[in-house]
């Protein structure tokens, strides 16, 4: 990969955005925590955290006309920029103690507009520089490790320079993270190869109705979306479980996410090694093993156990953006690639925020505890149901002997 000129370039902007990302999570609620009147905290933080990612797939059906064209370095540059003003604004009025609730959820809303389109860019980036699949493979896991890696690290060092200088500081080095990889973006050089003209009825009917016509795509969408949803609940009754029913500290639900990050950093470094495997049978076997990562959880309080689920659960899950996206590379055409995998972006995106929004009314009613197991027994009928799926397609593709003692397909077009 570092032999390409173009991710040599672009890679070291995209690490750096994805370590500011990672700071933002401590920063972003924070700040809103400071702004909001004290006995409207939880709301404003609530709709600050939700206007940092939900405003996605708005941007993703509204702004395709204006965006779907342009090259795939250019789509992570947009993006870049659009949050570096955005994210730059909200630093500067907060330090100057300007900024107001209704203004920051704004600019926050503002920020994300193109994060599908960004994140489409830069595994269609990977896509057009890596023609074979396997390097694309491995690609898509240095692009998720980047992502995981700053989960484990961005958010302790966003804690260490909030309780120094304050959100607003920390905010306005994620802006700056991002003017890198905007600058990094927008100085890419065209590729020397003259792209694929695209034919006239093909930008109309963009990534939902290539997604549409090809079965397996439709299928892996709604597979992720159903494995995100029930993941949500996870957010809500995890620090639930913690504080009530293990009794725990802040320090203890931090050190189990700390270990869900390692465990998922090195899974991610690790899916390259997945290369040679079958994509589909990988996915359902992430599938199951995340739910049965969080069996500890649900099952005991004690925590040992449950933290060794959790860094196995990590370990399971981090191949799963590399593998799920390279089925993605390899089954749609090069020229509708950014606008199908913005497609799945805004569709996926929304998929946890409603399972975190479910997961609260249920913990309510059964405990953090009982919400864990139930979302574990949840996701591992998921992935038990795709494996029949699965089979049953493959059964229905094996070659049937006709009367003469040919063999034919039994798969219907």
């Amino acid at each position: 990969m570092l032999r390409q000129p173009v991710l040599r370039r672009i890679l070291p902007g995209m690490l750096v955005s994805s370590l500011g990302d990672g700071m933002s999570m401590v920063a972003v609620a924070w700040l809103a925590v400071q702004i909001a009147p004290p006995d409207q905290a939880g709301v404003w933080t609530g709709l600050a955290v939700a206007a940092y990612a939900l405003p996605a797939p708005i941007g993703a059906a509204v702004l395709a006309r204006l965006v779907r064209r342009m090259r795939a370095a250019h789509l992570v540059a947009a993006d870049a920029s659009v949050r570096a003003v955005a994210l730059g604004a909200v630093a500067v009025l907060a330090l100057a103690g300007l900024l107001e609730p209704v203004a920051y959820v704004a600019l926050l809303a503002v920020s994300s507009l193109l994060h599908a389109w960004g994140n489409a860019g830069a595994y269609t980036l990977v896509a057009e520089v890596l023609p074979e699949e396997e390097d694309r493979l491995t690609g898509n896991a240095l692009l998720s490790t980047f992502a995981q890696a700053a989960f484990v690290v961005g958010p302790a060092l966003a804690g260490g320079l909030t309780a120094l200088v304050g959100p607003g500081w920390v905010i306005g080095v994620d802006a700056l993270s991002f003017a890198v990889l905007a600058v990094a973006g927008w100085t890419v050089p065209a590729p020397r190869a003259a792209a694929v003209e695209v034919a006239p009825a093909e930008p109309a009917a963009g990534g939902w109705r290539t997604i549409a016509d090809r079965p397996r795509l439709l299928g892996l969408i709604a597979v992720t979306c159903a494995f995100f949803f029930l993941y949500g609940p996870v957010e809500v009754a995890l620090p639930v479980h913690v504080a009530h029913g293990l009794h725990g500290s802040p320090g203890l639900l931090g050190l189990y996410w700390t270990v869900f990050g390692v465990g998922a950093t090195v899974g991610a470094l690790g899916a390259a090694l997945l290369r040679h495997r079958r994509p589909w049978p990988v996915v359902v076997g992430i599938i199951v093993g995340w739910g049965a990562a969080l069996l500890p959880l649900g099952l005991t309080d004690a925590v040992v156990p449950g933290l060794v689920g959790l860094t196995l659960g990590g370990l399971v899950y981090g191949p799963f953006t590399a593998i799920s996206t390279a089925l993605f590379q390899r089954d749609t055409p090069p020229a509708a690639l950014s606008r199908v995998l913005a497609a799945r972006t805004a569709l996926t995106t929304p998929a946890t925020a409603l399972g975190t929004l479910l997961g609260g009314p249920v913990v309510a009613a059964v405990g953090g505890r009982h919400t864990l197991l139930i979302s574990a027994v949840l996701t591992i009928a998921l992935g038990a149901g795709a494996a029949a799926v699965l089979r049953l397609a493959r059964f229905g593709r094996r070659p049937a002997r006709t009367r003469n003692g040919r063999r034919t397909s039994t798969m219907r077009a």
